[in-house]
């Protein structure tokens, strides 16, 4: 790899109407901006091999910075035949002197692959261009991986001493497999046994159209994600002496039962919270849906609203539907198998056994063969500290946003955090970014951050960390 020095960037500052502009930016964002270029630049996707290269890199950048053999622990891991690295820093108090639990901070270092020859751009060069930066994991989640390494380096030449030991866990299969993520939260719950959990892959200011900050999510629970393999048998034959059961058939007639089930409406105090504060940012019906769910989960008008929108279907319970279609061995031979993948995300508290059990009552079909091929976890909902709420207002009046309302939510999709929840440590997605309905592009094309959401992040997570360590 080459290493391109820092780039001097003049750029909006917070989140204002009115751009205010420094002619340089202070050596921490300089430091900050040459880590975000760097590992942009390693294409850290499944099947690259190059997770251990942007491992070496950061290694590389806290030991410059101060860090020592003692505070940095990398470990080997392999998922599908490759090599994985886990990357943990230490940032320690005094010894004798740590007054507090830990706190343990999350991100991750890898990738959804991005397909140069589909993007406007190389995606895996940072590009600045119109007040964003692109390149494949510039929001997720190379940023948080950039917001806590630098934050760390800011704090160490600042000399801070915290009144607790912070510790970075940054895994290297987020996106797959997830073997780092669960080597990690195992070794935190034996080793570490932190207060609570902080996660850089989730939360954040969400923007209008205009760019006005209009709430900031915390994330507190997760859906479980879970897929299955249905499969349908039968005897088979030549299709020249068509028999009355078809595995085919009888699997789409499976799919269809599925397709019209309704799993059962639910809530939380998290999500009714959610759906009120979103509700009243969120114009015409799909609005007025939120906030009377919020109001009475029980409206049948607000429920039909809620589940004919993609985005508000997963907010209301367990959800599944199927993604994957294989059956038959020719094309003159009646099948003698015939199998679909169904992809769950289940409602908290719900768990995986109780969805295949439903799975299996719908189907109507006593042959069918249900087996679950993911062996994720499930994730029950997590408090959120009053301590973290009162650091994440400091942080936020800092950036010019005192007030703003704080929206507790629930994600319809995964990340590390579940299996520190699942341990039973309170994990909350707190992360610094900024973005508009229309800037969100993870794992699509043309992925892409704000500049000015760059900038004002870093001081973010610097803010709560000293805020929680005796700053």
């Amino acid at each position: 790899m080459k290493f391109k020095p820092a780039l001097l960037i003049s750029a909006a500052l917070l989140l204002t109407a009115t751009p205010a502009f420094s002619e340089e930016r202070a050596p921490h964002e300089q430091k900050a901006r040459s880590l975000y270029e760097e590992a942009v630049a390693v294409r850290t996707a499944q099947g690259q091999g190059k997770i251990p290269e942007l491992v070496d890199y950061l290694v590389m950048e806290l030991k410059a910075g101060g860090f020592t053999d003692a505070d940095i622990e990398v470990t080997d891991y392999e998922n599908d035949g490759e090599r994985i690295q886990g990357l943990m820093v230490w940032y320690r108090a005094e010894e004798g002197k740590a007054t507090e639990k830990p706190i343990v901070l999350l991100a991750h270092m890898d990738v959804v692959d991005a397909l140069p020859d589909t993007w406007e751009r190389y995606p895996f060069d940072l590009i600045e261009e119109d007040g964003y930066f692109f390149g494949r994991g510039t929001a997720d989640n190379k940023y948080g991986v950039v917001s806590l390494i630098s934050t760390f380096l800011r704090l160490k030449e600042e000399g801070f001493k915290p009144n607790r030991d912070l510790v970075i866990a940054l895994s290297g299969d987020e996106e797959t497999g997830m073997v780092s993520t669960r080597a990690q939260a195992k070794y935190t719950a034996e080793k570490i046994d932190p207060a609570y959990v902080l996660n850089a892959d989730a939360g954040g200011l969400t923007l209008g159209m205009d760019g006005t900050a209009l709430f900031y999510g915390i994330q507190g629970a997760e859906k479980t994600y879970a897929t299955f393999e249905l499969t349908v048998d039968n005897p088979g034959g030549h299709s020249s002496a068509p028999r009355a059961d078809n595995a085919i058939y009888e699997l789409a007639d499976v799919l269809k039962k599925i397709e019209a089930y309704k799993f059962p409406v639910m809530h939380s105090p998290l999500t009714l919270a959610s759906m009120r504060i979103s509700g009243a940012q969120t114009p015409g019906p799909l609005g007025d849906a939120m906030r009377a769910f919020a109001e009475n989960p029980a409206d049948e008008a607000a429920i039909a609203t809620l589940r004919a929108e993609p985005s508000m279907v997963g907010t209301i319970g367990t959800t599944c539907v199927a993604t994957m279609l294989r059956a038959g061995h020719a094309e003159n031979a009646l099948p003698q198998r015939a199998t679909a993948t169904v992809n769950c995300r289940i409602f908290p508290g719900v768990g995986i056994e109780a969805t295949e059990k439903t799975l299996k009552e719908i189907s109507g079909n006593e042959k069918l063969k249900i087996k679950l091929i993911s062996d994720l976890v499930e994730s029950p909902e997590s408090k959120l500290p009053e301590d973290v709420l009162a650091a994440v207002n400091v942080a936020l009046a800092e950036r010019g946003l005192e007030g703003i309302t704080i929206m507790p939510h629930m994600s319809s999709g995964g990340t590390d955090g579940m299996h520190y929840r699942n341990l039973g440590y309170d994990t909350l997605g707190i992360g610094g970014s900024a973005a508009k309905p229309n800037d969100t592009f993870a794992h699509g094309l043309n992925e892409r951050l704000s500049v000015d959401a760059f900038y004002s992040g870093l001081d973010h997570w610097y803010i709560i960390l000293k805020e929680l360590s005796g700053g």
